[in-house]
């Protein structure tokens, strides 16, 4: 069971700001799913995932956001949330949104062990924190 909080008014804005940036910016085999990251300062940053051929160096768009949102002078974080676009074949109308991958949860958690994911839970959209979804996390800090 995961220790789970209702969304706000501006949960509901940051995964508007996920769907715009995948809807503007989506290519089939290249970009299929954006992230937006509000940091504690209020502001929020989007970016997609960047596809590769060779899997291993795809980046997640949690990474992206998460870096925009460093490469601007953010480095705190409160929530973060991805989206799924459709792609052409399926049959799906809109985005939806997507719990963040192992990585993603590691590299989330790293950053910022405080940070609220937005994510699909039984049945619902709910955040929760980034710790809830890494139980005993790796760290090379000594006990």
């Amino acid at each position: 069971m995961l220790n789970v909080k209702p969304l706000e008014d501006r949960d509901y804005e940051l995964i508007k700001e996920a769907e715009r940036v995948i809807e503007t910016n989506y290519r089939y085999g290249r970009h299929h799913i954006g992230a937006a990251v509000r940091a504690t300062s209020g502001k929020v940053y989007a970016a997609v995932h960047v596809e590769a051929n060779v899997g291993r160096i795809t980046v997640c768009g949690e990474a992206m956001a998460l870096g925009k949102s460093i490469s601007e002078g953010d480095h705190e974080f409160e929530t973060i949330v991805a989206v799924a676009h459709p792609h052409p074949h399926e049959d799906i109308e809109k985005c939806w949104v997507v719990a963040p991958c192992g990585m993603c949860r590691e590299l989330i958690s790293d950053y910022g062990k405080h940070t609220d994911v937005i994510l699909s839970y039984g049945g619902e959209l709910v955040k929760c924190n980034v710790m809830e979804l890494l139980p005993e996390k790796y760290s090379s800090d000594m006990e």
